[in-house]
C-alpha cells in the first residue's frame, strides 16, 4: 500500500512541477511524449504487480528507465529514417496500459464487492 501512495505523490509532484516548467521546443516534444507514455506504462505495471503480489522494485525501475530511452531512441530512429516508428511504441505501450488499468479495476472491483458482501452478512446476523 505504501508504494501505491509514493506512487501517487510522485505522480501529483510531476503535474505540478509540469505546470510550472517552461514550454519544451516541438524538436523535442515527441520525444518527451513517448517518454512520458513508456513510464506511465511502468508505472501502472508497477501498480498492477503490487496488485497480483509479484512487485519487484528491480523489474520496475529497469522497465522504467528501459521502456523511456528505447522509446526515445526509437523516436529518433524514426525521425532520421522519416518513418513513424514510435507509433508502434505507442500502441504497445498504451495497450499494456489498458490491460494493466483493467487488471487494477478488477482487483479493487473485487474487493468493494467482498467488502459490501461482509457488510450485508454482518447486517443480516444482527437482525
Amino acid at each position: 500500500m505504501s508504494i501505491l501512495i509514493a506512487i501517487l505523490i510522485g505522480c501529483l509532484l510531476g503535474a505540478l512541477i509540469g505546470i510550472n516548467a517552461p514550454i519544451i521546443s516541438y524538436t523535442y516534444s515527441s520525444y518527451l511524449a513517448i517518454a512520458i507514455i513508456a513510464a506511465l506504462d511502468s508505472v501502472f505495471g508497477g501498480i498492477s504487480s503490487v496488485v497480483k503480489g509479484n512487485f519487484d522494485l528491480k523489474i520496475f525501475i529497469s522497465g522504467f528507465f528501459g521502456n523511456a530511452i528505447l522509446s526515445m531512441l526509437l523516436t529518433y530512429l524514426g525521425q532520421k529514417l522519416n518513418v513513424d516508428i514510435y507509433l508502434a511504441a505507442i500502441i504497445v505501450f498504451v495497450g499494456r496500459m489498458f490491460t494493466n488499468l483493467s487488471i487494477i479495476r478488477r482487483y479493487f472491483l473485487d474487493k468493494w464487492t467482498k467488502k459490501l458482501e461482509k457488510k450485508e452478512e454482518n447486517a443480516d446476523g444482527n437482525k
